[in-house]
């Protein structure tokens, strides 16, 4: 459909027409590597990421979890350690089991290091 006050184009014929044939065959071909290229693309990288992310985010999800249990349980421990002990032995006793599990990998580490 020619709009007003345009001249219909002509068809072209020889030459011209074979470059514009050309012209349409590569941007066909053009159209199609983009086309798999975006395939190849979204298979080997994006899904992969989008599985890792979700997996990421379940362990970090699982280990909050632990550790937000980890704490309730501490916590019942200490309170049970204080009604044998008393609350101030209860930390001395909690308190020195640390210095000696940190002197411990502190051993340890010192031990690999000089090896």
């Amino acid at each position: 459909m020619v709009e007003s006050g345009q001249i219909p184009e002509a068809p072209k014929t020889g030459v011209e027409g074979i470059i514009d044939a050309v012209a349409d065959l590569l941007q066909t071909v053009v159209d199609w590597l983009r086309q798999e290229a975006a395939a190849v693309v979204r298979e080997k990288v994006v899904l992969p990421v989008q599985r890792l992310g979700l997996t990421l985010a379940s362990a970090v999800a699982a280990g909050a979890l632990l550790v937000f249990g980890l704490m309730f349980i501490a916590v019942a421990l200490f309170l049970l350690l204080a009604e044998w002990v008393s609350y101030p032995g209860a930390l001395l006793i909690i308190g020195g089991v640390y210095v000696l599990v940190s002197l411990v990998f502190l051993v340890i580490k010192v031990r690999l290091i000089q090896k």
